[in-house]
């Protein structure tokens, strides 16, 4: 068994505040960013504590991996015999009452015999499997448009002639990073550029393994998810100086080595997975400090609870929902957008989670949103089931969910982050108090596309911000210039 032990962070209050004063434009800290060696001296548990823990693990039989310059996690490895002894648990099997197949999972709690205080002890049952934002059918399309691909399929170029139609931008200088729980085929994407679906690409990919899952996926492994998210980064960014894909079988893994690389401002992820949110939230807040931008797949069953709810519904992640987009011609400009039908939002099951102050003033007369927790989505792209991919050794279309609106908003960003650093600025980091004041202002509808027409499960799309598309999509070169400020 592999699993993940998570100590808790220091000076939380301290934390809480730089990361306001970070995303305040009138805070002297405004997009001051940490590295990692001083997140770690600044917030991370203490060197002393993460030795200790990592010390009695290993005495106890299990296998440690490489430790984590944040000090928040360890890597632990061992069978099932030494972990039960280590944990004080007697691991169990059993039927799932919804799925049909059998799960494991500890019989009480684990514990250590150890002073020092421990988090999260992650991996002991898996309950919940992790599930891929991707989904396939014919939806319909709005006014019938087309895209250029084959049978009228919308491709990677479409989607950044609609979103972003002018300017020069391309990404260049920047790194995406990208959360997966299984290999990918580079052969598939070879397919996907070759075919034109995309710009002409010279993008470097990288893949990292965070654990002992495989970088490769051939055969009777499914790489959709993996390779829609490269295919589609790198169309709305196609100057990124790498996309680096980060693999992993627990998903704090994943987490915290993006963390502490810390090579990638932009990262996407496309699944959801079970919520440990202790460990997961305080990751997000070092990507916050650090100034990376941190967005995910809203989900495709149009409610949270069918959908996930995990990892979208924490405030302190960018949320993307799904839109309907047309296009004026095949592979032309925007000409119109609804609500996509699967578009999974509403407010946060967690009661724990509660509505940030940007996003309670501009909800407030948002039919169906809470005023006192976290609503999903933020923002939205075209995620309807007429995209092009090319995966598992062929190209075809009617593929679509929220999985395609995460990694283009991740082209976006880079794009954004490309300006900002040519003009001497920093990175834009968590963009969710920008992204939440542009909405609220006068230039509203000259930066976004308001979605105002469109459904999903109980949810309509409104004027302003919805539980559909969030505040919108945006509006190209007009949007980044007033994303990066001047």
């Amino acid at each position: 068994m592999q699993l993940a032990i998570s100590l808790p962070l220091r000076n939380m209050p301290a934390l809480d505040a730089l990361k306001a004063d970070i995303t305040n434009p009138a805070s002297p800290n405004f997009r001051r960013y940490l590295t990692v060696a001083q997140f770690a001296e600044r917030f991370g548990p203490s060197q002393s504590d993460y030795d200790a823990v990592t010390a009695h693990l290993r005495a106890q039989g299990l296998t440690i991996g490489e430790p984590a310059a944040n000090r928040l996690l360890i890597q632990a490895e061992g069978d099932t015999a030494t972990i039960e002894r280590a944990f004080h648990v007697k691991m169990g099997l059993y039927r799932h009452p919804t799925e049909a197949r059998l799960f494991t999972a500890p019989d009480r709690a684990p514990t250590l015999d150890l002073a020092v205080p421990v988090l999260q002890v992650i991996g002991l049952d898996n309950f919940v499997l992790p599930h891929p934002k991707l989904v396939r059918g014919t939806g319909p399309r709005l006014g019938g448009r087309i895209g250029s691909g084959p049978s009228g399929q919308f491709t990677g170029k479409d989607m950044r002639s609609a979103y972003y139609p002018t300017g020069s931008l391309t990404g260049a200088g920047q790194s995406v990073a990208l959360f997966e729980f299984a290999g990918y085929n580079i052969a598939d994407v070879t397919s996907f550029f070759a075919n034109g679906y995309g710009p002409a690409n010279s993008v470097p990919i990288t893949g990292i393994k965070t654990d002992t899952q495989s970088l490769s996926c051939t055969g009777t492994c499914d790489d959709s998810e993996q390779v829609l998210d490269i295919e589609y980064a790198i169309s709305l960014a196609p100057g990124l100086s790498s996309v680096r894909v980060y693999v992993g079988s627990i998903a704090e893994d994943i987490l915290n080595k993006m963390a502490t690389d810390n090579i990638s401002k932009v990262i996407s992820s496309s699944w959801g997975w079970n919520e440990n949110f202790a460990t997961d939230d305080a990751i997000f807040k070092e990507y916050e400090v650090q100034g990376q931008t941190n967005l995910t797949a809203s989900g495709d069953r149009s409610s949270l609870a069918a959908s996930g709810p995990w990892p979208e519904e924490d405030a302190n992640i960018i949320a993307v929902g799904g839109t309907d987009v047309a296009t004026a011609t095949p592979g032309g400009l925007w000409s119109g957008e609804t609500g996509w039908s699967g578009s999974a939002g509403g407010p946060s099951l967690d009661t724990t989670i509660k509505i940030e102050p940007y996003q309670a003033a501009i909800s407030k007369n948002t039919v169906g949103a809470s005023t006192t927790l976290r609503n999903v989505p933020d923002i939205a792209l075209n995620s309807n089931t007429d995209m092009e991919i090319c995966a598992n050794g062929t190209c075809g279309g009617g593929n679509g969910g929220t999985s395609f609106a995460s990694p283009m908003w991740a082209g976006i960003v880079a794009m954004a982050n490309q300006q900002a650093l040519a003009a001497g600025k920093p990175v834009v980091g968590f963009i969710n108090p920008a992204v939440y004041a542009l909405a609220a202002g006068s230039t509203y509808k000259a930066l976004f596309h308001d979605v105002i027409k469109g459904r999903s499960g109980k949810f309509s799309s409104q004027a302003g911000y919805d539980l559909v598309t969030g505040v919108g999509t945006p509006k190209g070169q007009a949007f980044i210039d007033a994303l990066v400020g001047k």
